[in-house]
């Protein structure tokens, strides 16, 4: 065979907009933004300047009125610094949002049944196999800036009536907390005239945070005026303070007093390292992941009840000092509370109570901590007088919450948390008892991707149960952390971490920091079969840079396109395969009970 040769990709080869210029950067750093030293270009590094993030991280956008620029229920993987003019912000009223037609959106074309058919023989007969015009300098940029591919709203005042709105003006910014925290979008933002933005994948927001202080404090304070209140609105435990048809103005009024006391306590803590990715796997091999010294902890067992914790994202162990070692009672996952059951205990005795279990962050969590009096007073006091009785609570309060899953065998869960398979969304897990072997779910994963299958039937096992090398779909992904290009990502349609093929450069960094082996780096070859090698630097010469071939990151996409879901499940003739989500501690329980 020949050797085929294109260039190696690098850090910065696939910029994200390809119509950023020199020209537009030196224009941007003449903003105020830059050139009042907010955000001081000295403080930057000459590996990655700021000269450079501008040119290979952002995208200068000019927009025009009534174009949609964030669409509310989108994964966010980039903010928005408003240069010039101003943006309105639609923010979801109730159940009732902008209607999907209305904002453009337009969902995974799913393929027919004949187009499913013809997976059987339609596909590519050599390994990994790449059309190599897609990776050509004409290909299109991950975002287009066409005026053809914009959408627009054609009556914006009409369609802002519809929603509870504000205003944005220069100079300001949006979308870093769906950036940095790899979460949907909370609201759509819609230009209200002509305007200027700089739109900053979230690589560069965190290298520009590491070099502007006052960006950083900034966003943590914009998080306690906005995200903060949004998430504690959304929670069950305050949804009875929310204002409703059927009460009296005085009534509001004095729910919206609790609400408004439990939001100006409230304690936004963080543990664990955004951009550090625990091999933990390395810690169970060893024998030291059972002592959780690696874990941060965010309240011991014994200690004094100060308040309740709120997991904002991120997986929480609550485990029980047994002798020298700890045992798992339970895992929490955003939403969920740590602490209510002391706390019912303490108020309907009126005695000091002390933390039963203790607390601590897999990995990278966030937590909203409720001081207790703020508790007792939006939560208890309130729902108790609306009950007539010191014996009943609403579910939430006497079921959600409860810190003993008891439903899962405690050798399993031990193994689900100490590995952090509960963490996934779409995890694989196979009953070694049912399964005979047969490899169908591994021939129907070629068959729908291009005789090029994305997992392993391979992993740990506890017990009967093996949890394969596929991907989970995480709830909170680090393999997105430190991807430089931004090509490992999650849909706009059903949040699947995907990978875009196009603009992976092969680094490796999401397989490395994957904690479960289902990224795989894999060498591509062209149509003929080939190996495809990086050219020669910029010399000009035709001898290959390398040896090594180059790679690219493959995974399982939860066969988005497919009608039927997940084929791997489909095909199992045995109902031994099963994508869980493990984070609804409910469902996997009734799973792993059957």
């Amino acid at each position: 065979m020949s050797n085929v040769q294109i260039k190696r990709p690098e850090r910065w080869s696939v910029p994200f907009s390809e119509s950023m210029t020199e020209e537009d950067v030196e224009y941007v750093l003449q903003m105020p933004l830059f050139a009042e030293g907010m955000i001081d270009p000295e403080q930057f590094g000459k590996r990655i300047s700021l000269a450079g993030i501008l040119k290979n991280d952002a995208s200068l956008l000019k927009c025009h009125q009534g174009e949609i620029i964030v669409r509310e229920g989108e994964w966010g993987n980039s903010a928005f610094f408003l240069l010039s003019g101003s943006v309105s912000v639609a923010v979801q009223r109730g159940n009732d949002s902008l209607p999907a037609e209305i904002l453009g959106r337009s969902n995974i074309r799913q393929k027919s049944f004949i187009d499913i058919l013809k997976q059987l023989w339609n596909g590519h007969r050599q390994v990994e196999s790449r059309d190599l015009e897609k990776y050509s300098a004409e290909s299109p940029s991950s975002r287009t800036t066409k005026e053809g591919t914009r959408v627009y709203l054609q009556d914006i005042s009409i369609a802002l009536d519809l929603e509870k709105s504000a205003t944005i003006n220069a100079v300001d910014f949006f979308g870093e907390q769906s950036a940095l925290g790899r979460i949907e979008r909370t609201a759509t933002v819609i230009a209200a005239g002509d305007c200027e933005l700089l739109e900053i994948r979230w690589q560069g927001i965190r290298d520009m945070m590491s070099k502007a202080p006052w960006l950083k404090l900034q966003i943590e304070s914009r998080f306690r005026m906005y995200g903060l209140q949004r998430f504690l609105q959304a929670s069950p435990y305050f949804e009875h303070l929310l204002p409703t048809e059927d009460r009296t103005p005085e009534d509001v009024e004095r729910r919206n007093a609790l609400f408004q006391n439990v939001l100006d306590d409230a304690d936004f803590r963080s543990y664990g390292s955004y951009d550090k990715v625990e091999k933990f796997t390395k810690l169970v091999e060893s024998g030291t992941a059972s002592n959780l010294v690696h874990e941060p902890l965010i309240a011991k067992e014994g200690d004094y009840l100060e308040g309740v914790y709120l997991i904002r994202s991120g997986v929480a162990r609550v485990s029980h000092q047994a002798g020298h070692k700890h045992r798992t009672v339970s895992y929490l996952t955003p939403g969920q509370a740590f602490g209510v059951n002391e706390m019912i205990e303490g108020w309907k005795t009126s005695r000091h109570a002390d933390l039963r279990y203790s607390l601590r962050a897999v990995g990278y969590v966030n937590v909203i901590f409720i001081p207790a009096r703020n508790f007792e007073q939006a939560v208890l006091n309130e729902l108790m007088a609306r009950e007539q009785s010191h014996s009943t609570f609403p579910d939430h309060l006497s079921s959600k919450s409860s810190d003993e899953i008891g439903q899962i065998d405690s050798g399993l869960l031990e193994f689900l948390v100490e590995r952090r398979f509960v963490n996934g969304t779409a995890t694989m897990v196979i009953d070694l008892d049912r399964c005979t072997r047969c490899d169908d779910c591994v021939k129907a994963c070629a068959t729908t991707h291009d005789n090029n299958p994305r997992f392993l039937r391979h992993g740990p096992i506890y017990d009967k149960y093996m949890v394969a090398n596929a991907c989970m779909h995480c709830a909170d992904p680090v393999c997105m952390i430190q991807c430089p290009t931004g090509a490992i990502h999650r849909s706009m349609q059903g949040g699947e971490v995907v990978i875009n093929d196009t603009t992976c450069i092969g680094c490796s960094a999401c397989a490395n920091n994957c904690p479960y082996d289902a990224i795989r780096m894999v060498h591509i070859r062209d149509e003929q079969g080939d190996l495809i090698f990086p050219t020669a630097s910029e010399s000009g010469t035709s001898a290959p840079v390398s040896l090594t071939p180059l790679t690219k990151a493959t995974k399982c996409d939860l066969c988005a396109e497919q009608i039927t879901g997940p084929a791997c499940q489909q095909a199992c003739p045995h109902d031994a395969l099963v994508r869980l989500n493990l984070g609804t501690s409910e469902t996997a329980a009734e799973w792993f009970n059957r």
